[in-house]
């Protein structure tokens, strides 16, 4: 490890229902993992689903594996030649692959997401610490994270031997991890992945259709297979079951991690330590202030997320494009952290404030790559486009930080407004003249949020009056505390 590597440590806090993992690196809060009982991921399983439906059209199948909504299988996750299409260059077409009412085994590689349902491959994968076993494959894999060529040969050539030795047609992947790692570490996992897959195969031949054939680890297991590389120093647990859970996993699969891990035992709630619970709860606003004055405005819809740069009250330089390009250099760092706190993926298009000098472009840019250097996520940056914007793409495997922890709003229904008061008096208005003409009564009772009652007793007041002269019906208020903004009922007596 250099000096210039940052310092991590892991927190993971446990409460009967729920199980948060927490990243920081130098003390600042990166990424967040949340588990809940109720609602557990199914990324990585493995599925013996019924093939219900193939659609030519559009190259795909849909897939009932026993979850709420049916997945979705593209051919381009059945088939793949060595160069990654065809020798025409076209997919095969997929009812030659595969036909309805068939039984297939699949695995998850993303989950549901909104209203889409999980996205499912056939090449089934199966993760260690060091290797990740591909039993469709017959090639082995370097991290592109492992930069040094001479330790990416030594690695390939290690791995590909070890494959030799076991006589298997498999293929595998080295993970970061591994830089380093000598061949005993790599035989003992390539050994386990190898029994693990026969297991599998096993189950998958004696279940039912629509079952889960095999479920990746726990959250807490999870963290220490995957997110644990040299930078972590050390690892709190706050639970004592879950503690002896994952020392003994440790033990048993990774034993240079076992000194890392720690029980938390102090009265101060885990995640209160570097005020992780605060900066959640920031991560779930839509606006971002900046040291400088500045702030970002984050807009998550389904298609696509929007990232807007703005200079807020900063003056701190003497001209306006050197204050915008220190904005700019602090937003593009904001930037890189907020996407992997708020996991945000697909699509994302930044506008960063508009620069002149092109040097200062490439510079922000710069930052933003290096900035994203750390990130899990796998990710593509293009250059600033025509109109100034920078546009990028972000895996997305899992539900944003947003989509767990939040609902839809019941007021807005997601809009992010609602009528103002004023228009839910003209509303009520229209509704009481289109009543008169319908049906004979005497007296309208309106029933409304306390703010709109008020607003028709004041401002509204002479226009309420000439309403009751035009229909000759009186009219009485009555404030309902609780209905909505735009909620109002007109009854007739």
């Amino acid at each position: 490890m250099t000096d210039e590597s940052p310092k991590e440590e892991i927190l993971i806090n446990v409460t009967p229902s729920e199980v948060r993992a927490a990243l920081l690196e130098n003390g600042i809060l990166q990424e967040v993992h949340v588990e809940r009982a109720a609602l557990r991921g199914v990324i990585s399983n493995i599925y013996k689903g019924r093939i219900s439906r193939v659609l030519p059209g559009m190259q795909a199948a849909f897939i009932d594996i026993g979850l709420q909504r049916t997945a979705f299988l593209h051919v381009s996750d059945i088939v793949r030649s060595p160069d990654g299409d065809d020798d025409n260059g076209e997919l095969p077409n997929i009812r030659d692959l595969v036909k309805e009412g068939e039984e297939i085994l699949v695995q998850v590689v993303k989950e549901p997401l909104g209203n889409k349902g999980a996205r499912l491959s056939t090449f089934i994968t199966l993760p260690s610490r060091h290797l990740v076993l591909l039993p469709a494959g017959d090639s082995v894999g370097v991290s592109a994270r492992i930069e040094d060529e001479n330790e990416r040969e030594r690695l390939r050539n290690l791995v590909s031997e070890l494959l030799d030795e076991t006589g298997g047609e498999v293929g595998a992947i080295v993970r970061t991890v591994a830089e380093g790692a000598d061949a005993d570490e790599l035989r003992a996992d390539l050994n386990f992945l190898l029994k693990l897959w026969h297991v599998v195969q096993e189950r998958c031949s004696k279940s039912k259709v629509k079952t889960l054939v095999h479920e990746d680890l726990s959250l807490p297991l999870r963290v220490l297979r995957d997110l644990v590389t040299s930078d972590v120093e050390h690892i709190l647990v706050d639970s004592e079951s879950d503690f002896e859970a994952m020392q003994e996993f440790a033990e048993t699969f990774l034993p240079p991690v076992a000194p890392m891990l720690e029980l938390y035992q102090r009265r101060r709630p885990i995640f209160d330590l570097h005020g992780i619970e605060e900066d959640i709860h920031k991560a779930l606003d839509r606006s971002i202030p900046l040291k400088s004055g500045g702030y970002i405005i984050f807009d998550q819809t389904e298609a696509m997320t929007t990232i807007d740069v703005n200079t807020g009250g900063y003056v701190g330089h003497r001209n306006l494009e050197e204050t915008i390009y220190r904005t700019n250099l602090e937003a593009a760092v904001a930037i890189a952290r907020q996407l992997r706190l708020r996991n945000l993926g697909g699509i994302i298009i930044i506008d960063f404030i508009d620069m002149e000098e092109e040097e200062h472009r490439d510079a922000v840019l710069q930052l933003l790559e290096q900035s994203m250097s750390t990130d899990h996520a796998r990710h593509h940056i293009t250059p600033v486009s025509p109109l100034g914007l920078v546009e990028m793409t972000r895996k997305r495997t899992r539900e944003s930080l947003q989509h767990i922890l939040c609902e839809e709003c019941p007021s807005c229904g997601g809009n992010g407004f609602v009528l103002t008061a004023e228009t839910v008096c003209f509303e009520v208005f229209r509704e009481i003249i289109r009543q008169s003409r319908q049906f004979e009564f005497s007296e309208a009772l309106v029933l409304a949020h306390q703010d709109v009652i008020e607003l028709l007793l004041d401002e509204q007041a002479p226009a309420l009056a000439t309403l009751e002269e035009q229909t000759g019906k009186s009219i009485r208020l009555q404030p309902e505390t609780l209905y909505l903004q735009d909620q109002f009922d007109v009854v007739l007596l």
